[in-house]
């Protein structure tokens, strides 16, 4: 490998192109874009400093040569010249040191640069973080004491924890919270997931809940992948009720209904599958206190209110009315 960098002799000294040609470890390799394939059959020199990098043995098969050195970005621009093209392909976690030592000497003024471009040959696609965090917390689950001894019902109250937590950042429009507490969710869920995976007698993964998912939404939207229509948000509610009507064949519409939920929120969900079955909701003129507040839940899911975000949008407007009060004392 020739690493001529003086800047004095000609035909030499005509500066090429210099191309970084950066991948994505979270699509599989050999999937490159139409762009970074011309790139690499064309280039004159293709340099790989990673000898294990994932996408080495697509570039053979492809006939493409790839030399496995590591030079510098000073020799790096004395290869490009006599208009040489030098393709490098990075790690995959990238090159900063590379990067930074081109930028050096390009506002050196003292070296004649090749043309540099940065070339994404294969692309994320959308979710593609999601990967990262399965593997994070595969290992994560593996080497760590506490995650590695951990069960599904020890944690139960986090996952509820969390999930109030969620609710609180949605109901005070605290957008930077949302986005966190989404992730305090979602990590309950993996978490889950990966604890299901090492089960002796009936194991899932992360796939097997994304893939039945999957299944659930396109079953239960006709009208979006099948030939159903849906013009309202009514009809696709009467579409989601049906489809889940057959698919669980319920003897009574209490099934499916957990009890352990706040008392409102079950109130309401049992005035709401009564009222779509057309069967009786309780009544107002109720003596016990726990019959009116049944009662004003089932009112209240009728009119489209949640009671629960009702009565937490109360307590918090009562709860700055006490701290008023304390204040004037």
């Amino acid at each position: 490998m020739s690493t001529r960098t003086d800047d004095a002799a000609a035909p030499d000294a005509v500066p090429g192109r210099l191309i970084l040609l950066t991948t994505s470890h979270r699509v599989a390799p050999g999937l490159l874009s139409w762009p970074a394939w011309q790139v690499l059959r064309s280039a004159d020199l293709v340099v790989c400093p990673d000898p294990a990098h994932p996408q080495l043995p697509y570039l053979r098969e492809a006939g493409v040569s790839v030399e496995h050195a590591a030079p510098s970005g000073r020799d790096l621009v004395g290869l490009t010249g006599g208009g040489r093209t030098v393709v490098v392909i990075p790690p995959g976690d990238g090159d900063p040191a590379l990067t930074d030592e081109l930028a050096r000497l390009a506002g050196s003024g003292r070296v004649r640069m090749p043309e540099l471009e940065l070339l994404p040959a294969s692309y994320d696609l959308p979710g593609g973080r999601l990967l990262d965090l399965v593997q994070v917390m595969d290992r994560i689950r593996r080497e760590c004491p506490w995650t590695s001894t951990r069960d599904a019902e020890g944690l139960v109250k986090y996952l509820i924890e969390e999930a109030y937590e969620l609710v609180e950042a949605i109901e005070e429009g605290d957008r930077e919270a949302y986005r966190e507490e989404l992730g305090d969710v979602l990590l309950q869920v993996v978490l889950h997931a990966r604890i299901a995976q090492d089960d002796a007698d009936e194991p899932f993964s992360i796939d097997d809940v994304a893939g039945g998912l999957v299944d659930k939404l396109i079953h239960r939207h006709p009208h979006v992948f099948g030939t159903e229509t849906a013009a309202t948000p009514e009809e696709v509610h009467e579409h989601w009720q049906r489809t889940k009507a057959q698919e669980k064949r319920r003897e009574s519409v209490t099934e499916g209904v957990p009890l352990n939920q706040p008392a409102l929120a079950l109130a309401a969900k049992l005035a709401s599958r009564a009222r779509g079955a057309g069967l009786p909701l309780p009544r107002e003129d109720g003596d016990a206190v726990g019959d009116r507040l049944l009662a004003l839940a089932a009112r209240a899911q009728g009119e489209g209110v949640d009671p629960e975000a009702a009565l937490r949008a109360a307590a918090r407007a009562y709860r700055g009315v006490l701290r008023e009060a304390e204040e004037r004392a």
